[in-house]
């Protein structure tokens, strides 16, 4: 599985440092992860603090010193630019079949899948949930999806359930004027929601950008080491993505989906039902189930 970000654990210290050391958490978590490869000198200027304030901080965090701080943020960096045939070569996938390869494959896939899925909901930030399904099952509000190379399938696989639900559902159009059309009009009542998932994409950040400045709202799926566009989202949702092979694995996010769609459910209440109803009476009539 994989740990939480060098920023998760910064987080989490915010807390239980001084308040000098707290600025320097605060400019670390504002520019992350770039500012975390400055100097500890101009890190210590831009948070107004000494320089043994900065070494301090790092300490804290469980570090012997800023070298090894950096250290771990480039191997934080290399997990996340990490490619199917990069990791496919870094575990000798081809010739030994990977980690665990002496377990059958059902074995290793229910291990890995159970475990993955169990971590991600585990960790999934009951806040950024609530306030998901909040935005997604207010009804003033228009919803847009938008996915990447594969996860596209899944933003259709929420879509397709919410409109089941609700109006106002849509897919971001593939052709360059129908998306400079949406991108243009939106407002205060939008929602975007964009599923990134590592080797980002960098239109996600733009979108994600473009909406915030229109006053909309951003939905992120992401995984554990956060999509760029986490910056300009207003909630993140981040998964695990462990696989019995060298590609990521989207079940987990499913996960996700699927508990997101059962609380928008609840929360549309009779009104769903309703829709639900029509949907099917509609459907029967023009013969399309």
């Amino acid at each position: 599985m994989a740990p939480g970000t060098l920023a998760d654990e910064i987080r989490l210290k915010l807390g239980d440092v001084s308040p000098a050391e707290r600025k320097v958490a605060r400019v670390l978590l504002a520019g992350y992860p770039a500012a975390g490869f400055e100097t500890m000198a101009v890190l210590a200027k831009r948070a107004a603090v000494s320089t043994p304030t900065v070494l301090r901080l790092v300490n804290r965090l469980g570090y012997r010193g800023f070298p090894d701080f950096q250290a771990a943020l480039r191997a934080e960096l290399d997990e996340r630019n990490a490619s199917p045939l990069s990791l496919y070569e870094a575990t000798d996938y081809g010739r030994t079949g990977g980690p665990d390869e002496s377990l059958p494959l059902l074995t290793r896939g229910s291990k890995v899948f159970s475990g993955a899925v169990a971590q991600t909901l585990a960790e999934l930030p009951p806040h950024d949930l609530d306030h998901a399904i909040r935005l997604m099952a207010d009804g003033k509000r228009r919803i847009t999806l938008a996915g990447g190379r594969f996860t596209n399938l899944l933003a259709q696989y929420l879509g397709l359930h919410l409109m089941q639900m609700r109006d106002n559902v849509r897919f971001l159009p593939d052709r360059d004027v129908e998306r400079t059309a949406v991108f243009t009009a939106l407002n205060r009542r939008d929602v975007l929601v964009i599923f990134d998932y590592r080797r980002y994409e960098q239109d996600k950040v733009t979108m994600a950008e473009v909406t915030q400045a229109n006053g909309g709202k951003v939905v992120l799926f992401t995984d554990t080491w956060l999509s760029p566009a986490s910056t300009h989202a207003d909630v993140v949702l981040p998964s695990q993505v462990a696989a019995p092979s060298p590609y990521d694995s989207l079940v987990p996010t499913l996960a996700v989906i699927e508990t997101v769609v059962a609380g928008v459910l609840t929360a549309l209440g009779e009104d769903a039902h309703q829709r639900l109803r029509h949907g099917e009476e509609t459907a029967r009539r023009m013969g399309l189930y």
